[in-house]
């Protein structure tokens, strides 16, 4: 695409609006995605998502089972609140109380070949560069919480 690559991803983006999706700029290893020097932006990965969130009825149709992506979020907030890297067998642990023993393996296995989440040598497991790209961290958060996404802080109910 030459040098300035940059702007023609920007016009990209700015095209792809009027279709709801976007440009979305991955950085390897999960780095900050502001200020990223000329030759991160080469390492980085690029892919094209929606803008905006799935509704329940779209998300059925993305060929994942419901309890499946349940999974998936429990998983990805587990990470999060352990900062970024938590022991697999914890997090089967957590995963054993709502799913069957099978279905954890199984979909723990799924979750790290689709990229959500990644797993090294000594079993710590971490955030995936698809996660990165296609989960809003703070909406997720919020409404595990019980609070709308966005808002300040929880509702005064919940527990």
């Amino acid at each position: 695409m030459g040098r300035d690559y940059a702007k023609v991803i920007e016009l990209l983006d700015e095209s792809l609006k009027p279709l709801d999706l976007q440009v979305k700029i991955v950085p390897e290893e999960g780095e900050s995605m502001k200020d990223l020097s000329r030759t991160e932006l080469e390492k980085a990965r690029f892919l094209v998502r929606l803008r905006s969130h799935l509704t329940g009825s779209e998300a059925k149709m993305c060929g994942w089972r419901i309890d499946d992506l349940a999974g998936l979020a429990i998983s990805i907030a587990y990470v999060i609140s352990k900062n970024g890297k938590a022991p697999r067998k914890d997090l089967e642990d957590l995963l054993a109380l709502k799913l069957p023993g099978w279905r954890v393996d199984w979909n723990l296995g799924r979750y790290v070949r689709n990229g959500y989440l990644g797993e090294d040598e000594s079993g710590m497991v971490y955030l995936g560069w698809r996660s990165l790209a296609e989960v809003d961290y703070k909406s997720l958060v919020d409404i595990l919480i019980g609070a709308e996404p966005g808002e300040k802080e929880p509702p005064e109910d919940a527990e």
